[in-house]
């Protein structure tokens, strides 16, 4: 693996297998992870009485944040990234930590209520280097082929 030493994260130049089809998977990633945070309010439905049925995007919203960051911060990866082969690293190139994960999370909840934001996300992880999003861009993080830190 090479990294230049003005950067510890692997370059795209140098090291393109790290960034391959990245936004894809994290499409597919974003999807499994959709369909896992809806189970689990399924689950929780009950516990509240029903009663979640009445503010259901509430409850949708602290369950996703909770998913999202807990996964983050355990594995550097959401259970929808780990199936396909895709974790995050900050600007050190190492994996995420709680904190990490909580402002990584809270920036994600944000541009994805923002229908402008998230379009800029989208193009940017289309068309830089990295494959990073608004986000990352602004903590300096990456989503990386798990595969290709093996190799």
């Amino acid at each position: 693996m090479d990294y230049t030493s003005t950067h510890p994260l692997p370059d795209p130049e140098l090291n393109p297998e790290f960034y391959a089809d990245t936004p894809a998977k994290r499409f597919f990633a974003w999807l499994v992870d959709g369909v896992l945070i809806f189970l689990v309010t399924l689950l929780v439905l009950p516990f509240t009485a029903f009663t979640g049925l009445f503010f259901y995007p509430l409850l949708w919203l602290v369950i996703s944040f909770a998913y999202r960051t807990i996964t983050l911060a355990s594995g550097s990866a959401t259970w929808g990234m780990r199936l396909m082969s895709v974790e995050m690293r900050t600007h050190r190139g190492a994996r995420f930590g709680l904190g990490e994960a909580f402002v990584h999370t809270l920036i994600y909840s944000f541009a994805i209520s923002t229908f402008f934001i998230q379009v800029i996300s989208i193009v940017l992880m289309l068309t830089t280097a990295r494959r990073q999003s608004l986000g990352d861009h602004l903590l300096g993080s990456v989503a990386i082929n798990r595969a290709a830190t093996a190799g």
